[in-house]
This record gives C-alpha cells, sequence and structure tokens, in this order.
C-alpha cells in the first residue's frame, strides 16, 4: 500500500552534484525542492574532477565558490596532461595549465572584459560532493530525502506524480507517492527518469566498452615524487590522479565484445605489476557513444547533466551539466513564481541541447587523439614523431578557458537577438568581450575594484550606463508587470570601456537577454520575449 508525502513546486532526483546545484538555484530564487536520492552517505568515488573558470562563476553566484576552491587544489599547483609510451619513460610530452596563481597574474591588468571573474578549479569530486551535500541539507527551503529511490511518475497536464521507495522504511510505508510541479531528472548516465520518459539517446559513433577502476595506491603516487600530473596517458592507459590522499582512477578501453574481462587484472597487467597493493575502491563500465537525448522535456518533466547528456571520460569536467542545472532552475523559478511565461521552459532544451552537440564535438576529438596516440605508440612510432602528432593535435592550455567563457546562445527566442551584422576575424585576431545578445556579460571590474557581476541582481538586471538613467522608468514598467528587475546604475570607465550599448538587460545565469543605447518604442515587447510570453 503506498503513502503520500507531502509536495513542492520541484522535485529533483538525484543529489549528486547536478542535482543539489538545481536544488541550490531553485532556493536562491525563493522556490522549494524536494531532492531525492537513492544512497544515504556521499559517493566515495565521483566522476567529477575539474570546474572551469564558467562553472565557478555559475556558483559564486550561490556563494559556493570560495568554499570549494578551499576543499580543491591549492594555488600552485600546476594542471598537467602528460603523454608517455610507457609508465617507466618520460613522458613524450606534457601540456601544463598554469596553476591559479600563475594565472591571476596573468589576468591582473587584463580590463577590456576578457578576464573571468573565477578561475578553474581542480577539486576532488568526493570533497565537492560533500560541499554540496551540507549546503543542501542546511537550506530551509530544500528538503533532502536520503535513501529513496525513484520507480517511477505519471505526468499529468499542470503536475507531476512520482512513485518512491524509501529504504528502512516500515511495511507499507515503503513506497511514497509525491506530488510536484515539475520533475527534473539529475540521476546520471544510466538515468531512470530517462528510461521512465522513454526518451532515447542519440549516439554519435557505434559505442567502444570500457572501464574504470578507481583505487588508491601510494606506490604509485610516489613514483611521481610528489609531482602529480592530473592526467597520464600511457599508451592506450588513461590515470587520472585525484587530489584526495593516492587516490587514482584508470581508465581503460575492453576488447571488442570482452564485457567479462577483470578490469583490476587487465589494469594491473597495464601497469607492470604496480597495483599489488592498491586498494580499490569502485569499477564502472560504460561506452565512449557519446550520446546526447533527443530530448530534454516531456510535459512538466527534464533531464539534466548526465541523464541528458553521455561523455567521454565519465563527466570529469562537469561544465555542461552544471550550466543545464542553472539554466532550467532560474527558468522553473521564474515559472513558479508567476512572472515567467512557457516559452522560458520551452528555450531549455533550445538552449542546451545545442550546446551539449557543440561540447561533444570537442571530447570526441580529445577522445580520437588519445585513441590515435595509442595505437601510433603500439606501432612503434618514435617518441619525436608522437610529440609532432601531438603538437598538430592538442589544444593549446588557455583554450579551454577562451571557450567556455564564448558561450552564447545566438538562436534563443527567449532573448532580443540583435539585427547586426558581425564582420567575421580574420586569422589571429582576438575578439574582444562585447554585449552582444545571447552571450556572457564582460566581465570587467568596476573602478573601485569590485567585479561587476558581484552587482548583478539574483533575476533580470538592467544595466544603465546613460547619461540621465534612462533605464528607470525601463524597470518600472518591469516591475509593474512583476518582472523582478535589478537597475544598476553604472558610471565606471571600466566598463564603458568594454559595453558597446547603454543600456543592456542581463539575464540571471549573467547572458544578455537585450541592448540598445536607448529606450526601445516597445518595451512590453521586449519583456515578453524574455520573459518566455508571447513568443512567436
Amino acid at each position: 500500500m503506498a503513502t503520500s508525502a507531502p509536495g513542492a513546486p520541484v522535485l529533483v532526483v538525484g543529489a549528486g552534484a547536478v542535482g543539489s546545484i538545481l536544488a541550490l538555484e531553485l532556493a536562491h530564487h525563493g522556490v522549494s525542492s524536494i531532492v531525492l536520492d537513492r544512497a544515504e552517505t556521499p559517493p566515495q568515488t565521483t566522476d567529477v574532477d575539474y570546474l572551469d573558470g564558467r562553472s565557478m562563476e555559475l556558483l559564486r553566484r550561490l556563494r559556493l565558490s570560495a568554499a570549494i576552491r578551499a576543499q580543491g587544489v591549492g594555488p600552485d599547483v600546476p594542471d598537467e596532461v602528460g603523454w608517455s609510451q610507457a609508465l617507466d619513460e618520460p613522458p613524450v610530452l606534457v601540456s601544463t595549465v598554469p596553476s591559479l596563481n600563475e594565472l591571476r597574474g596573468r589576468y591582473a591588468d587584463v580590463r577590456d572584459g576578457s578576464a573571468p571573474v573565477e578561475l578553474p578549479q581542480r577539486v576532488s569530486g568526493v570533497r565537492l560532493a560533500a560541499q554540496l551535500r551540507t549546503a543542501v541539507e542546511q537550506h530551509p527551503l530544500i528538503d533532502l530525502r536520503l535513501g529513496w529511490t525513484f520507480s517511477g511518475a505519471r505526468l499529468e497536464f499542470d503536475r507531476v506524480v512520482a512513485v518512491a521507495l524509501a529504504h528502512g522504511a516500515a511495511p507499507g510505508r515503503r513506497r511514497t507517492t509525491i506530488e510536484a510541479r515539475y520533475l527534473a531528472g539529475c540521476d546520471g548516465a544510466q538515468s531512470t527518469v530517462r528510461q521512465c520518459l522513454q526518451v532515447p539517446m542519440e549516439e554519435l559513433s557505434a559505442p567502444v566498452q570500457h572501464c574504470s577502476v578507481y583505487f588508491r595506491s601510494p606506490e604509485l603516487s610516489r613514483r611521481f615524487d610528489g609531482r602529480h600530473p592530473a592526467t597520464l596517458i600511457v599508451g592506450g592507459l588513461t590515470l587520472e590522479y585525484r587530489d584526495d590522499g593516492d587516490l587514482w582512477v584508470g581508465h581503460l578501453r575492453l576488447a571488442s565484445g570482452d564485457l567479462t574481462a577483470d578490469p583490476i587484472a587487465l589494469l594491473r597487467a597495464e601497469l607492470g605489476g604496480r597495483l599489488e597493493s592498491a586498494e580499490v575502491l569502485d569499477v564502472r563500465q560504460w561506452d565512449d557513444s557519446l550520446a546526447v537525448a533527443r530530448r530534454y522535456r516531456r510535459g512538466p518533466a527534464f533531464l539534466v547533466g548526465e541523464s541528458a547528456h553521455r561523455f567521454y571520460p565519465a563527466g570529469d569536467n562537469a561544465a555542461t551539466s552544471i550550466e543545464d542545472a542553472v539554466d532550467l532552475g532560474w527558468k522553473l523559478a521564474a515559472v513558479v513564481n508567476g512572472w515567467g511565461g512557457p516559452g522560458l521552459l520551452d528555450s531549455y532544451e533550445a538552449e542546451r541541447r545545442p550546446r551539449a552537440l557543440m561540447d561533444r564535438e570537442l571530447v570526441a576529438r580529445q577522445l580520437e587523439t588519445r585513441r590515435r596516440f595509442g595505437r601510433l605508440a603500439a606501432a612503434g612510432a618514435s617518441r619525436e614523431y608522437l610529440a609532432g602528432v601531438l603538437r598538430q593535435e592538442v589544444t593549446p592550455t588557455d583554450g579551454a578557458l577562451s571557450t567556455a567563457l564564448a558561450s552564447r546562445y545566438a538562436t534563443s527566442a527567449v532573448i532580443w537577438q540583435d539585427q547586426d551584422v558581425v564582420a567575421p576575424l580574420g586569422p589571429g585576431i582576438r575578439a574582444l568581450p562585447t554585449t552582444w545578445t545571447g552571450g556572457r556579460a564582460p566581465a570587467v571590474r568596476l573602478d573601485d575594484g569590485t567585479p561587476l557581476f558581484d552587482r548583478l541582481g539574483p533575476q533580470f538586471t538592467l544595466v544603465d550606463l546613460t547619461e540621465n538613467e534612462a533605464g528607470k522608468p525601463l524597470v518600472l514598467a518591469a516591475e509593474r508587470r512583476g518582472i523582478p528587475m535589478a537597475h544598476l546604475v553604472v558610471g565606471d570607465r571600466s566598463v564603458r570601456t568594454s559595453w558597446d550599448r547603454s543600456l543592456v538587460l542581463v539575464r540571471p545565469d549573467q547572458h544578455i537577454a537585450w541592448r540598445a543605447d536607448a529606450a526601445p518604442t516597445d518595451w512590453n515587447a521586449v519583456l515578453d520575449r524574455v520573459s518566455g510570453h508571447g513568443i512567436p
């Protein structure tokens, strides 16, 4: 016999990094949620190991970045990827991302808006999960239910009726129904929510089976004399060092059709016996098909993070997933709070699925480079030949940072798209930051050193650079319609230099929704568009 549990506007399935961030984003906008997770304790192994600068910017809005950075790799430790023909041989090539302090020095005098507000951070996924779990447990608007397994849902026009099994509950009370207006599946690559919604995955290529072995090995750590590369690629094996004691992860490709092979024995063979004294924590099998869900939404239910896209390696960079959670979170909150229209929820898939497809191409390139390196090494290519190939294929170390900050929703229906024709840039010409609609706002510092992003409101913010505060009546008009909008008057020279319009409307996720040099003739049409009402 099923019992009923009190509901909430949003039911989140999965209390990992993505589910936790979604719940915290909802709470940031005053919306309560229920979060279910089958595990009763935080994970002891996770795939997340790296937060890029854009992810850290978004977490800064939730006042999480400082605490997460305190749990991460120290500011003087560079991030390295080493490529070797064998574990006992020196690397053929080492790609180095500067340490945090080096990056801070590099950006110290940059005033054109291209400097990130937050820099990337390597952090143990276990520590990240624990930090986020604590924030979720302590927030009064989040009802975290651990030891609850989502088993299905009935989707209705205006609500979701979900079924959950409570572990350890008395007989007759284990099966519980929970009602919510919306359901968010944040339950990972093998998502039960996605299966319940019957959403297929579209694969980029035929899947090749892999396994990941999570293990502790002081012996392997001593091999590097305390200087651990973040990633070490040895032929066809990828080793990742996690900043959590002597924790390592070994990614192995399995022989075609051989799903019964002992992955620990395979790893020991690759390491030449160096795993004899290791403590194996977990083994996971997965494939590298690089799949993206055909759709991200079915009625009042949504897929978020790895439930919507499976990447290789299995999510060690959580950027795509974190941006999913923030995008959906503020839009759900806008609708629940009564000022967001149906177009906002439609725009979640329209904005985030294309980004997943683009990110998938970048991951596919990285994966093919690793495969090619393994094939060439096995064929007996010389060190010089391998180094030459890698120099042509490995992305420059600063490329990932600039790519993440250049994210733009160029066709979103809830953004008042520019009609300006933008000339293509010539080879070697770096694009300066701009207030081009759909893009991330230029991250400048005010004359007093305060990041402009820290002055933005939790909802919309109209940044006003006019001489006579021409944006004030526009903000008042928005408020009369119930659309929350902060009015940020800025006269700083640093902002005027890189912000190329006098009136710029910034969304909660720091993307630009509209811009102009003067008040528009039909401000209500702009408000309709950006709040999801009356979308053509």
